[in-house]
């Protein structure tokens, strides 16, 4: 064997970092949502977690692996809102399969190379069995277990699947969006049916069936008071959320407009400008003088000499900024950052109300329902920025303590743009962080939903298909290495493939046994006893629904329940899973232990 094969405990340590930080995920996966405090030493602090992003966004992570792996869950939280959970597994499940790889003297190139022919399966398995969301009307689990077994047949009959292209690895730091034009489609033959979204968002709600009552009454809302959607979108990007603490969870609702909770020193204006006809200006950056757009490169060279002179720069532009206010009649101003606190105090003694933090997205529906054009700065302002057109009504007050009061405003236009306001409510002022991500969360599955066109197989169905796949290539890359090495011609490629495939589908296995373990019914052990005879029945092509792995009641007596994945949302989360995997590995290997992709070429010769 060649020194380029041989592994010690103190290489790949990377690879080590990976599995254990992934460790986190295993008790938040699954429909059974469970709690967690990540406290700080240092300050006594506490965070109240329920999903694995929140948690690694908690922790102090030093590590070069660490701060990678956060990076990437923020890069999918940041587009997808779910998932994480399963990108964080599946990352660790298939590191420890490339170090049991290793550890078998198997070279890093063939690794990556297996590796990205297993997720080409996976990817192909899953444009195989979506199922389109118009089929959802009249479809039963039971028929989505029959059609998905039908699909498998059909792949037995194909001694290999078609692959257009090796999927190239680009190893980067940061992480590309993968693009899904590629992605097989649902053959349509007819005009495009409404979608059953009430079965689709309950077979989308993953234990979070509050969560999802609310984002299937704000899908409602917008779709009967926006004229430019219909049934088939829900546009997230005109959801906005506002928590409220010190109300119960059952006053949570959807209400039209953008509702947006104003700190007690803006409450008076507030109640000043109810019911008018306003004049607004949109802002999207902060309302300072200090801010500076992104991209803005500061002088090199300056030196600060005095505070006063900076105080002084401020009041000049606080001024300025005021007269143009004034000038141009404003009385509303929205912007998507933060205010300074002078301009704050100014404009409130000229009832001049300022709303920070808008989303974007929302600067822009008031921007087209009023002809309001948004500015980076305010002094950019003049007659053609701002339109009238707003108005603000008094939804709530509440009563902080005995001095002060905290108003809940809602500003709207009164024409139909589908803006919507979901108010998130908790006694416990912790959960609330909680309860907005549940929501985000199941908003955006129904979303990618809609957008997709398509789902999967949910309660492990996806991953059961592709550990039958995977091993069904592992076994023909056997075979033939078998074949050649009796033959002594060619390299034994497709032995190391065999192995690395099989090692991958092990991974998803882990993935859905710990799922069922996580629902309070199963063991381990039993799990992963269901699980294996699940894939004999697969190879005896026996169609089974994958939901009875989630019952411990008799197949025959196991009620159907519709448990669906995104398709988008999961693929990536599987690829971004494997980046993950195959970066940290060739970093090991090439900085760590000295190894080349050359050296590794050798080991074939």
């Amino acid at each position: 064997m060649l020194g380029s094969e041989i592994i010690n405990n103190r290489q790949h340590v990377g690879l080590q970092k990976l599995s254990a930080l992934a460790g986190i995920s295993h008790s938040f996966l699954g429909p059974s949502k469970k709690y967690k405090f990540v406290q700080d030493d240092a300050s006594g602090g506490s965070a109240l977690v329920c999903s694995c992003f929140r948690v690694v966004e908690n922790l102090e992570l030093t590590c070069a692996v660490g701060q990678l792996v956060h990076e990437t869950l923020q890069a999918h939280q940041k587009v997808y809102r779910t998932g994480s959970g399963c990108l964080l597994f599946l990352a660790g499940a298939w590191s420890r399969a490339a170090l049991d790889c290793l550890q078998r003297g198997i070279p890093v190139a063939h690794i990556i190379s297996a590796m990205s022919e297993g997720m080409d399966v996976c990817v192909d398995v899953c444009g195989k069995c979506a199922i389109s969301t118009e089929r959802l009307g009249g479809t039963t689990l039971d028929g989505l277990a029959e059609a998905s077994q039908a699909s498998f047949q059909g792949a037995a009959e194909v001694k290999s699947l078609k692959i257009s292209e090796q999927r190239k690895i680009k190893l980067s730091r940061h992480f590309r969006e993968a693009k899904y034009e590629n992605i097989p489609k649902v053959p349509q033959t007819h005009q495009p049916k409404l979608p059953d979204v009430l079965r689709i968002a309950e077979g989308l709600s993953h234990g979070c069936d509050d969560s999802m009552k609310l984002v299937i009454e704000a899908f409602q809302v917008q779709t009967k008071t926006n004229q430019d959607t219909n049934y088939s979108t829900f546009d997230v990007a005109k959801v906005v959320t506002c928590v409220l603490p010190c109300l119960p969870e059952e006053h949570s609702c959807v209400a039209l407009g953008c509702v947006a909770l104003l700190p007690p020193e803006r409450t008076l204006v507030a109640h000043h400008l109810k019911g008018q006809d306003l004049k607004v200006a949109l802002i999207s950056g902060d309302l300072s003088h200090t801010y500076r757009h992104l991209g803005f490169n500061r002088p090199t060279g300056l030196q600060r000499v005095s505070d006063k002179l900076e105080s002084s720069k401020e009041d000049e532009w606080v001024e300025k900024v005021l007269t143009l206010l004034l000038n141009l009649n404003v009385s509303l101003i929205l912007i998507s950052g933060l205010a300074s606190e002078k301009v704050i105090a100014h404009c409130c003694r000229r009832h001049i109300l300022v709303v920070e933090k808008v989303k974007g997205s929302v600067l822009k529906t008031f921007a087209s329902s009023t002809g309001a054009v948004p500015v980076t700065y305010a002094t950019q302002l003049s007659k053609h920025h701002v339109c009238t057109g707003v108005k603000v009504t008094i939804w709530r007050d509440f009563a902080q303590n005995e001095k002060k009061s905290a108003t809940a405003v809602n500003i709207s236009t009164g024409r139909h743009d589908g803006l919507v306001t979901v108010i998130l409510t908790s006694c416990v002022h912790a959960k609330l962080p909680v309860l907005e991500d549940q929501f985000w969360a199941c908003a955006y599955r129904l979303h990618h939903a809609l957008k997709d066109r398509a789902l999967l197989p949910g309660a492990g169905g996806a991953e059961m298909l592709c550990v039958h796949h995977l091993r069904e290539r592992a076994e023909r890359h056997i075979k033939n290495g078998d074949r050649v090495q009796r033959s002594k011609t060619g390299p034994s490629a497709n032995r190391y493939s065999g192995v690395v495939l099989r090692l991958m589908a092990d991974g998803l296995i882990d993935y859905i046994s710990t799922v069922m373990v996580n629902t309070g019914k199963f063991s381990k052990v039993k799990a992963r006893t269901a699980v294996s005879q699940q894939l004999r029945n697969y190879d005896l092509g026996i169609a089974e629904t994958t939901s009875q792995l989630f019952s411990e009641a008799k197949p025959d007596e196991a009620r159907a329940v519709g448990v669906y994945d995104n398709l988008s949302v999961k693929q990536e989360a599987w690829r971004k899973a494997l980046d993950l995997v195959l970066l940290v590995l060739q970093t090991d290997a090439e900085v760590i232990t000295g190894v080349s992709q050359k050296t590794e070429n050798l080991t074939l010769l």
